[in-house]
């Protein structure tokens, strides 16, 4: 598999800050990848995907060493208008990305800052609202929408970019939970369909399990643990790290210090459900 993206060794210390926010972090994700990262508050996430979009270094300075590239590319070597072509963000509140009176005027916002030319532009705004299932919102005003209805807006004026890697900040955080698990939903259809690569931020780990290929934890800025979501969360240091193991998971690892636990290791109510079917059948 190629590496879409790749860390070296990153360390970055903001000015006046008595401690590195990150510390000597490597991370490689290959190409179609969703790669979940967690961790306790104020361990370091949000400078991590600072540093993988491009805003550090170009936005918030300060101590800054090893590398981060992206396709190849070195993001330090790299402008935020190239990185933006490369790699989508979208925001914890989806209101913070949008910004024009019509729904479809904010999918092409992205693109006219490009100065993209109109037809091609037409094509993947038109693009962009099919694969996000909302054609039928393309000419209401985002404020009257709700929160799941903007996270799927503000989504699609970042696929409208074509981004290799799209990073995801604690994308359910507003959501309701059958709106989370549409968006979870929604980052396999786009992972199986245009092979597109993810980094998401997400503290409800029950939501991801089944869509991740791997869980990266981090502690006071450095990567502690790094593999499957099985192997994350069944082993012991998952617990001492703050990481939010899903309740079905967490009653499995119970019942196993008494022997009762069954062989499978269950990461979700759905797998439970499933086990039990097929065992009783």
């Amino acid at each position: 598999m190629v590496n879409l993206l790749e860390l070296d060794k990153l360390s970055f210390r903001y000015p006046d800050s008595p401690r590195k926010a990150v510390v000597d972090f490597d991370l490689a994700v290959s190409e179609g990848e969703v790669v979940v990262l967690a961790g306790p508050s104020g361990c370091g996430k949000s400078t991590l995907l600072r540093a993988i979009n491009g805003l550090i270094p170009h936005m918030y300075t300060g101590e800054y060493s090893g590398d981060v590239r992206v396709a190849g590319s070195s993001v330090r070597a790299s402008s935020m208008r190239d990185l933006a072509q490369t790699v989508g963000f979208l925001f914890q509140n989806p209101e913070n990305q949008i910004f024009m009176f019509t729904v479809e005027r904010d999918v092409a916002f992205g693109l006219e800052n490009l100065g993209v030319p109109r037809p091609e532009m037409r094509r993947r705004v038109d693009e962009a609202i099919d694969l996000l299932g909302i054609e039928n919102l393309s000419q209401r005003a985002p404020h009257e929408l709700s929160d799941g209805q903007k996270q799927r807006v503000a989504l699609a004026g970042v696929l409208a970019m074509r981004p290799r890697l799209i990073i995801l900040d604690e994308p359910t955080s507003l959501l309701d939970p059958k709106t989370a698990m549409e968006l979870v939903d929604l980052v396999a259809s786009l992972r199986k369909q245009l092979g597109t690569t993810f980094v998401v931020v997400e503290h409800r780990l029950d939501l991801l399990v089944k869509v991740a290929d791997r869980i990266v934890v981090m502690n006071a800025g450095a990567k502690v643990l790094d593999g499957t979501p099985r192997d994350v969360l069944f082993g012991e240091e998952a617990d001492g790290y703050g990481v939010s193991v899903p309740a079905v998971t967490r009653l499995q690892k119970m019942l196993a210090k008494d022997g009762l636990a069954p062989d499978d290791r269950l990461l979700s109510a759905a797998e439970l459900a499933s086990t039990v079917e097929r065992k009783g059948a």
